[in-house]
């Protein structure tokens, strides 16, 4: 079998040399650099002359290091190798005449002005990194930060476990008799975690998270008003299956943002709990406000018969002002709530992703 030279570019930054032979499908590649500075190539592979066994050797300008990195493909070799001194070479090759297998890679080509700047960018960019990380080390309370808001999604993520698994086995054990006794079987634990959540309210305020105080405000004051107001205060809502519904939505959503909470902050991503987290809430959020506005709707009669909560008007204008008013002007703000809530989420998954779609590339 006939021994050629394949085509080779080269170029070079001021710490490496990369070299690319074209020779497609390489086999039993052998590369190594000789004592006296020479890489040594040998492949069989596909090359100008069609199938064959094909050779080069190159003596380098100047010394460069032993490791040798190499990738192979369908269509070439890829090589790179260290300089031993990050400078810049006047030619590749100790002699001075080129090589005629040997060409400038003009994919990777730069100029020695050009590598400068390539490599004053990387340096300016290397700067500002350890600029950041060192403001960041600087805040001397970021691991008790972390710490807190570690502890409080992970308390969150068992609380709303706890009425999730509640709530499923009872379904499959008992069917639908299981929707008219929720509230008494979990209240107390969603009493807790809804009161738990009004940190959630304070955590922007003392820049403790960067998620706006506004939608969280509507979020918690919201569930707040259902749990506390039409729940709590009225026993004829309790055994309504409504419950069922408030309380099983909020908590499938919640059982997947707070274990990605906890996980950001450790710095960690998983990629199906990030895909669950901001794509679940699309339409189980929606059905979680239907349901909510359900159970105001149920409540307006009970509020109208009861007479709780209503207000007390001047003896001119009647004996009092039913509560039920005050909640059929919040489900109007509800739904006004809900797209606004609607709209941030999105654009948190947007910019989620548009971020991602950025590393990637």
């Amino acid at each position: 079998m006939q021994t050629l030279t394949p085509h080779v570019h080269w170029a070079q930054r001021h710490a490496e040399l990369y070299l690319r032979v074209e020779l497609s499908d390489a086999k039993n590649l052998e590369i190594s650099l000789q004592e006296n500075n020479t890489l040594q190539f040998r492949a069989q592979g596909h090359g100008a002359k069609g199938d064959n066994e094909y050779e080069f050797s190159l003596e380098f300008l100047q010394p460069v290091r032993p490791e040798i990195s190499h990738k192979s493909t369908q269509r070439l070799v890829d090589i790179k190798i260290r300089k031993q001194e990050e400078r810049w070479w006047d030619r590749l090759t100790l002699q001075e005449r080129k090589p005629l297998f040997l060409a400038p890679d003009f994919d990777r080509w730069l100029d020695e002005s050009d590598a400068e700047m390539e490599l004053q960018a990387k340096e300016e960019e290397k700067i500002n990194r350890i600029s950041v990380e060192s403001r960041v080390r600087k805040d001397p309370y970021l691991g008790l930060k972390k710490g807190y808001l570690f502890m409080y999604n992970l308390v969150q993520f068992l609380g709303f476990s706890w009425i999730f698994v509640n709530m499923t086995v009872r379904l499959f054990i008992l069917g639908q008799d299981s929707f008219y006794d929720t509230f008494h079987t979990t209240a107390d634990m969603m009493y807790f975690c809804q009161m738990m959540a009004v940190l959630e309210v304070i955590n922007p305020l003392l820049g403790l998270v960067k998620t706006g105080f506004f939608p969280s405000m509507i979020q918690v004051a919201g569930r707040n008003v259902i749990l506390f107001v039409i729940f709590g205060s009225l026993e004829d809502m309790q055994n309504k299956p409504v419950v069922f519904f408030v309380f099983y939505l909020w908590s499938t959503i919640e059982i997947f943002r707070y274990p990605f909470y906890m996980l950001a902050c450790m710095g960690t991503d998983w990629k199906l709990l990030t895909w669950l987290r901001y794509s679940l809430w699309i339409p189980l959020y929606p059905l979680g406000v239907l349901a909510e506005a359900v159970a105001v709707i149920q409540s307006l009669p009970i509020f109208d018969e009861t007479r709780l909560f209503s207000f007390p008007l001047p003896a001119m204008l009647g004996s009092s002002l039913s509560f039920s008013y005050t909640l059929q002007l919040y489900l109007i703000l509800m739904f006004l709530g809900l797209f606004i809530n609607f709209r941030h989420l999105y654009k948190q998954r947007r910019r989620r992703y548009r971020s991602r779609k950025r590393k990637v590339q």
